[in-house]
This record gives C-alpha cells, sequence and structure tokens, in this order.
C-alpha cells in the first residue's frame, strides 16, 4: 500500500502594484519607473499604465493588491480626481494610494475619494513599505472601509536609496514627445532627473509646499544608468526634469559631462532659473559644449512688482540679460510665464508681449504660455502673503485651486478670449508669429488702443519638445477618455 504523500503547497502569487501616470508633459514617466524597481526588488508584481498612451484595462486592475496614482502637477491631478470613482469600481480589494507633489496639497479632498494612502516628497520608500504592509495583512484589510491606518508620512523628506528606473513596463520611448529641430526634423527623447525639489521659495511654485526648501539629488551613476538604457530604446536627445539643474551647479555639470563623455551625439535641455543663469554664468559655455541644446526658464512676468509678490528673486531686466547669456553661450532661451495674476494690468499684458518683440522671443514661447493663468492650490506659499486671500474665492474641489476674479473685468475676459484663440490657432496648425499676431491683436483691443504692425525680427525657431510645456491646463476630452 502505497503511503499517503501530502500535496505540495501552491505557489503563492505575487502581490500585484498597479502604478498609474495621469500625465507627465507627454515623458515617459520617471516616477512611476522608479518605484517600479524598488518593488520589483522587494518580490511584487508590477504593472504601470500611463494614461497619455493607454486607457484603463479592467484585466490590469481585478487582481490588483494596491494601486496607486502619480500626480506630479495640477493637470495630473484632475484627471486622477475623474479617474479615482472608475479604479475604484474595476478594483473594489485594491487599497488606493496617491503620490507626487499635488498629493499632500489634496490630502481631504482624495481620501473623500476613497484613497487610503497620500505620499508626497521622498516617497519611494514609504511606496515600498505601503506594499510589504499589504502583502503581510492580506487582501482582507485592503478594502476601503476598514480600519487600517496610513502608518507612512504623508511626506517624507529623507534621502533614499534610488535605485536604476524599471521603464521596461511603459510604452515604447518613440511613442513620446520628441525633439522637434528648427529645421522641423525630430529626435527621439529621454527623460532623466538629476535632481528633486528645490532651495528655493517662490510663492506659487507648487514644489515649494512639499519640499519647503529642501533640495535632493539622485546619483549621476543612477542617472547615467538610466540614460543607456534610454540611448538604447533610441533617445538622441536627454530631457533633465529637475525643478533646477542649477540648484546644485557642480552636480549638474556633472551630469552634462558624463552625458556628453557616454554619447558625444546625444544633446540635452534643462530648466534653470534666471537667477541661477546670471549667477553661474560661467558655466553655460560648457553646457553648450556639453550638448545643451535649450534651457527652459520660468520668467513669470516683466512687472518688477509681481515678481516681488511672487518672490522670484529675479528682476525685469534679469530677464533681458539671462537672454544674453545664454545667446553669447550659443543655448536657446524658452521662457515660461504667468501672464495672468490677479497684479496683471492691461497695459502690463501688452507691456510683455512687447519685450518679447524686444527680445526676439516669439518663436521661442509657446503660445499657450501667454495664456497661463495664476493657479492657487491649498498649502501654496502665496497664502501667506498679506492680503492676498482678499482676492480669492472659497476653494473649488472641481478646479483643485482657489479661484480668483480681477479687480478689472477687462482682464478676466481677455484671459479667456485669449485661451479660446490659442486653442483655435492650436487646431488650424498656425504657425507661433501667426498666432502671437493674432494674440497682440485681442490684447490691444482690450485696452482700447491701436495695435501697431508686428514687424522687425521675431527670432528664429528654436529646437523645442513636441509636447508644450505647462502644467496646469484644463484636462482635454481625450485624456479623460483614457478610463
Amino acid at each position: 500500500m502505497l503511503s499517503q504523500v501530502a500535496p505540495l503547497p501552491a505557489a503563492t502569487a505575487p502581490f500585484e502594484v498597479v502604478l498609474i501616470s495621469p500625465y507627465e508633459l507627454g515623458r515617459q514617466p520617471f516616477a512611476l519607473a522608479e518605484p517600479a524597481a524598488l518593488l520589483k526588488r522587494e518580490g511584487f508584481a508590477v504593472t504601470c499604465l500611463d494614461f497619455s498612451l493607454q486607457k484603463l484595462d479592467p484585466d490590469i486592475l481585478k487582481n490588483a493588491g494596491l494601486v496607486a496614482l502619480y500626480v506630479g502637477m495640477h493637470t495630473a491631478t484632475r484627471i486622477a480626481v475623474e479617474a479615482l470613482p472608475h479604479i475604484g469600481r474595476l478594483a473594489p480589494k485594491a487599497h488606493l494610494c496617491v503620490y507626487g507633489l499635488y498629493a499632500p496639497m489634496n490630502e481631504a479632498l482624495l481620501r473623500g475619494l476613497g484613497v487610503g494612502t497620500v505620499l508626497g516628497g521622498e516617497l519611494e520608500l514609504a511606496l515600498v513599505s505601503l506594499g510589504q504592509r499589504l502583502r503581510a495583512n492580506g487582501r482582507a484589510v485592503t478594502q476601503r472601509g476598514t480600519t487600517m491606518t496610513q502608518s507612512e508620512p504623508v511626506i517624507s523628506l529623507g534621502r533614499i536609496p534610488f535605485e536604476v528606473p524599471d521603464r521596461s513596463g511603459l510604452p515604447k520611448l518613440s511613442r513620446y514627445a520628441h525633439l522637434v529641430l528648427p529645421d522641423g526634423s525630430a529626435r527621439v527623447a529621454g527623460f532623466a532627473e538629476g535632481s528633486r525639489g528645490c532651495k528655493h521659495l517662490c510663492r506659487h511654485c507648487p514644489v515649494v509646499p512639499v519640499y519647503q526648501g529642501t533640495f535632493r539629488i539622485v546619483p549621476a551613476d543612477v542617472v547615467m544608468e538610466d540614460i543607456r538604457q534610454q540611448v538604447r530604446e533610441g533617445a538622441t536627445h536627454i530631457s533633465f526634469g529637475d525643478p533646477d539643474f542649477f540648484n546644485g551647479p557642480t552636480h549638474g555639470l556633472r551630469l552634462a559631462r558624463a552625458l556628453h563623455d557616454a554619447f558625444p551625439e546625444v544633446t540635452f535641455d534643462a530648466t534653470i532659473k534666471i537667477q541661477h543663469l546670471i549667477d553661474h554664468a560661467k558655466l553655460l559655455p560648457e553646457l553648450r559644449r556639453s550638448g545643451c541644446l535649450f534651457i527652459t526658464s520660468a520668467v513669470e512676468a516683466v512687472d518688477d512688482d509681481i515678481l516681488r509678490l511672487l518672490a522670484k528673486n529675479h528682476t525685469s531686466r534679469d530677464f533681458d540679460r539671462a537672454v544674453a547669456l545664454t545667446r553669447e553661450a550659443g543655448i536657446a532661451l524658452a521662457p515660461t510665464f504667468v501672464a495672468f495674476t490677479p497684479w496683471t494690468r492691461l497695459e502690463g499684458y501688452i507691456a510683455l508681449l512687447e519685450r518679447l518683440l524686444e527680445l526676439q522671443l516669439v518663436e521661442s514661447v509657446p503660445p499657450v504660455q501667454l495664456t497661463i493663468r495664476l493657479l492657487v492650490p491649498k498649502g501654496s506659499y502665496l497664502l501667506k502673503l498679506p492680503g492676498f486671500n482678499e482676492h480669492l474665492k472659497a476653494f473649488d474641489a472641481r478646479l483643485l485651486g482657489y479661484p480668483w476674479e480681477h479687480p478689472d473685468p477687462r482682464v478676466d475676459q481677455l484671459q479667456r478670449g485669449l485661451q479660446a484663440l490659442v486653442a483655435r490657432c492650436e487646431r488650424q496648425g498656425r504657425s507661433r508669429r501667426e498666432v502671437f499676431a493674432a494674440v497682440w491683436r485681442m490684447a490691444h483691443e482690450a485696452a482700447e488702443r491701436p495695435a501697431p504692425n508686428v514687424a522687425g525680427n521675431l527670432g528664429s525657431p528654436i529646437p523645442r519638445l513636441s509636447e508644450p510645456w505647462y502644467c496646469c491646463a484644463e484636462p482635454t476630452d481625450q485624456q479623460l477618455q483614457s478610463f
């Protein structure tokens, strides 16, 4: 008679984690790839989903124990808020987490939508910790409505050990935003982060409420290995997503040199403050020699009073100086603006347009930048500005911010008109100079002033990414159709 042998226990299925990026400026998201690497190292089964290129698939969610959405900017958060009810229905047993800059600022709203964990700052280890707790406790405690509470800090600013990001679960790099050169040719663009946080306290910046002046670097060897894997995927340009590449100028220059030494034909772009362009002007020629094509800089305004209220630490004429310095170094400057604030006057808006003409920057500015309205989210340092709250209405959960009206109704009317005009021109494929001319005419009409002809040197096209640089736009119907 054969002895009875106990059956071997069935293999335990790995705990499934789904990481979702609602929107990341058309870039392949580092903020999915980095936690994916850490979670996989700990034995989790990780699936990445990018709403900019993929739709919400019920099959992906049905066995998930943890679904985490990354909200690094306002538009992404708006999309996440719309998506969360759908995700909750498709993954009723999954614990919901939202992480990124805009998560702590919208904590109460997110928890009201069934989100159990909210994480900001240097959050990857907290995300792994959450997964480990869920895996150890089993699905019974992952169901929404249980007493399980968040033990990880909502904001963590401690240093974390970075892994080389795992981009294998993301759509192909060639499907993302690409570099467009002045001759119309295109290159595959990768995206890397060399640092996070910021040393500065600009009042309107979403980085400030979370990092509060803290700055963290990603080790150069990790950044370079991440770049190598993207070059293997076809990238010939790298867009550095650091809030400011010169928060640590030594680190930034080290990355630029390493990139050029390893891949002399690969170019890059970075974001650098006007103040830093002036303070570190001697470094600009080497950036150019290392392959820097253009620098994005948050100029925001050409009115010194507005710049002071925003705590930008540069003046209107510093903008002129930065343009001269970058041109001398052979690097294009791509300025961005908050064109409409409670302090913007019609004459001041026209002065902004006049400055772009004077500096021959019409071709350097995406038309959408001429329509941007100041966003005031929860936690904004603008709320600490004496008297500022007088401009605000009650917090609007749909807008994820405090609405405001300008004392001069003509300014708000102009902003709405320009927003519609620019959107219409973009659908029609109009050039930047054509759109600028239309904006110029509308602004002068609003101020009841004759509009001089737009003449002279408007500047030449500069290298740019195919996705316009802005983060506070209304989500499009196409974005909302991802789920």
